[in-house]
């Protein structure tokens, strides 16, 4: 089959690889209808999260028809069978352990072969994510004609025949990132919520904070086209920070209090204007003496109120530095972050997009083949042609 495969720094191809088998009597094939680029896919492919090879596939975010289906799923999930249209959580969850009966999925206990790796940097593992490096598993990604799923008993959530592609495909990551962003909040009436990046989790993030009640949402990027994108489908104030003072505009938007919830929808590679402290988080990064570039995160911290809460769902890879904890720990600011727990969110998103409340459509700027993939990630990480979403076709 042909796939989406790492070649180093900035290079992708698409390759000619072995098809998926079957490795467990709990797995599932999958043929892939759709996979999209996310923005944390950029971080691989710029060579910034450790223990992801070339050779590896890409792709947490896929759907597709179910061809083949091993036994015990089978017998475990009657419900499931080969044909069924389904879309794919990008977490690997095991349904059993502790964590998963929480609701925690993304800490899925069991589904992480590596977990070892992952200890190593973190303390803990989390779940196993697909195409996500061999800390995180080594499952080979979605972006590929077909996709091995294991614990399929579990993960594949049935759609609707319907409902298109696009209208269900970002159920699998974007979504419900977004929504456990504004979820992570606890949003009350009358708060004021700033998120940072416009991108398509900032999109999300800022929709859902609109429908659980913020009375102002503002965010924060420096691409045009994606600002007015999140004002005119969320209602978001956008603020582009080339050319303003973000933490003075934030007080004077907030009577000088600050907002009251903050979202960091960016991550490990956030740029800013050409400032020292820029110049250092970049060399460091390239040096490999740091994992993050963790600008917007300092931003966050600092701007919200006082006993207010800080939302982080842009991904990190290791360690930050120069982090603002004195601001933390004497404002009594709260943090709460995490990877989605998608499983958890799937059946009440998936009923807003069924009762028309929520089209997450409005993203995709582009549909590709999945042939012209490296062009897509080559527009989609210099937001040229005004890539906000690439979808791939296999």
């Amino acid at each position: 089959m042909k796939a989406v495969v790492w070649q180093g720094p900035s290079k992708v191809d698409v390759q000619e690889v072995p098809d998926p088998k079957l490795l467990n009597p709990r797995d599932a094939i999958i043929k892939v209808s759709s996979t999209a680029i996310c923005g944390s896919d950029l971080h691989l492919y710029d060579g910034y999260i450790p223990t992801f090879m070339p050779g590896d596939i890409f792709g947490h975010e896929f759907m597709g028809e179910v061809v083949e289906l091993g036994p015990e799923a089978r017998e475990r999930r009657p419900d499931l069978q080969v044909g069924d249209r389904v879309i794919v959580p990008f977490p690997i969850a095991c349904g059993a352990c502790t964590p998963c009966q929480r609701g925690l999925t993304s800490l899925c206990e069991n589904s992480n072969p590596n977990a070892g790796e992952a200890e190593k940097v973190m303390g803990h593992s989390p779940s196993g994510i697909f195409g996500y490096s061999h800390m995180l598993g080594g499952y080979p990604g979605g972006q590929a004609e077909y996709a091995r799923v294991p614990f399929a008993d579990v993960g594949p959530f049935k759609v609707d025949e319907d409902l298109s592609d696009d209208q269900v495909l970002f159920l699998t990551d974007v979504l419900p990132t977004g929504w456990m962003a504004a979820d992570m909040c606890d949003i009350q009436s009358g708060d004021v919520v700033a998120v940072w990046g416009a991108g398509p989790v900032g999109q999300f993030a800022c929709l859902a904070a609109q429908i659980m009640g913020a009375a102002k949402v503002i965010v924060i990027d420096r691409v045009p086209e994606r600002l007015a994108m999140a004002a005119e489908h969320t209602g978001a104030h956008p603020l582009n920070y080339e050319n303003t003072s973000v933490l003075k505009e934030l007080r004077e938007l907030t009577a000088g209090r600050g907002p009251d919830r903050v979202i960091d929808a960016v991550g490990m590679e956030a740029h800013t204007d050409v400032t020292a402290i820029h110049a250092y988080d970049k060399t460091k990064q390239v040096a490999k003496l740091s994992t993050e570039r963790p600008h917007a995160l300092r931003e966050a911290i600092l701007s919200v109120a006082n006993g207010g809460t800080v939302s982080i769902v842009g991904v990190y890879g290791g360690l930050v530095d120069k982090f603002p904890i004195g601001s933390l720990m004497n404002r009594s600011v709260t943090v709460r972050t995490g990877q989605a727990h998608v499983h958890r969110y799937l059946p009440d998103l998936y009923r807003r997009i069924r009762s028309g409340e929520i089209d997450p459509t409005f993203i995709i700027s582009h549909h590709l083949p999945l042939a012209d993939a490296a062009h897509g990630f080559d527009i989609f990480k210099h937001k040229e042609q005004e890539c906000t979403k690439v979808v791939l076709k296999p």
